[in-house]
């Protein structure tokens, strides 16, 4: 695993950014990312690659919530997924991702 990098040439952007600097063992700001934490991590992405799936909608609704919360108002958010066709937000979610704003 490399311990040094050019945190420069590493993107920060994109959803692929993550993964790639966890491949490389290597955080946004060159620093090693700690052994016991890659393992830690290694064994949790091992567990979800073996997790039964429930579909396909309920993932894309799940991650749209989850990471949309991040950038939309609730009510936006809401008529976003009843406009496609999904379930609008429901208490908890709205609770969970949006008390805190």
């Amino acid at each position: 695993m490399p311990t040094e990098t050019n945190p420069g040439n590493q993107t920060t952007t994109g959803a692929d950014a993550i993964d790639e600097a966890i491949a490389q063992g290597i955080d946004f700001d060159g620093s090693p990312i700690p052994p016991a934490k890659l393992e830690l991590y290694g064994k949790v992405m091992a567990l979800e690659a073996n997790r039964q799936r429930s579909g396909v909608s309920n993932t894309m609704r799940s991650r749209i919530v989850r990471i949309g919360a991040k950038h939309i108002p609730q009510p936006e958010l809401d008529q976003l997924l009843v406009d496609a066709g999904f379930a609008p937000l429901k208490e908890k979610e709205i609770a969970f991702f949006y008390s805190g704003k």
